[in-house]
């Protein structure tokens, strides 16, 4: 229906239509990120709903350098991680020295596990923990990167990064567990 050149110049000029058909292609792979990096789903819904509000209200400073969807992702990611600063010192996450050592088991317990199952796990982490594990693993920031974004230490970042893993770890054996009954 239409380019991506006219659908960006049609949601500049806020032509409703446009900014319907670019929504909706867009949205979907956005609420998967929403949804990674959000407590809950209604969270997920305010980074979304934030989010699309700044890329419509940002979409003409676009320079078509890069994709179109990779722009609007790192937009909801800047949300998300917005979001996550506002309400951090409404956070009762255990301080990382105060969390139990676990150990780290290497396994294959990933292989049987579905994205729906594995994304209940990941929500499931500690906000400092789930933030660090989406933007160092699955949005590929470098740890200076996030100890930038995040406003924490390097060392913060990978000391939650490991964390995160090792209670992802612990969570799978439980999941192992109990199918084994």
């Amino acid at each position: 229906m239409f380019s991506e050149e006219e659908l960006i110049q049609g949601c500049i000029e806020q032509n409703a239509k446009a900014q319907e058909y670019f929504y909706k292609r867009y949205s979907p792979k956005m609420y998967g990120v929403c949804l990674r990096f959000a407590k809950n789903q209604m969270e997920a819904d305010d980074i979304m709903q934030e989010g699309f509000i700044k890329v419509f209200l940002n979409l003409k400073s676009f320079r078509n350098e890069g994709s179109l969807e990779g722009w609007i992702r790192r937009t909801i990611v800047n949300t998300a991680i917005n979001l996550y600063k506002k309400n951090i010192k409404y956070q009762k996450d255990i301080e990382i020295d105060q969390a139990e050592g676990i150990q780290n088991h290497e396994s294959g317990a990933f292989d049987n596990l579905c994205a729906e199952e594995l994304l209940k796990l990941i929500t499931e982490l500690p906000a400092g923990y789930r933030m660090v594990f989406n933007l160092n693993i699955i949005e590929g920031y470098t740890h200076k990167e996030i100890s930038q974004l995040l406003d924490i230490s390097e060392n913060t970042s990978k000391s939650q990064l490991s964390r995160a893993r090792q209670t992802l770890q612990r969570k799978l054996e439980e999941l192992k567990n109990k199918e084994k009954f």
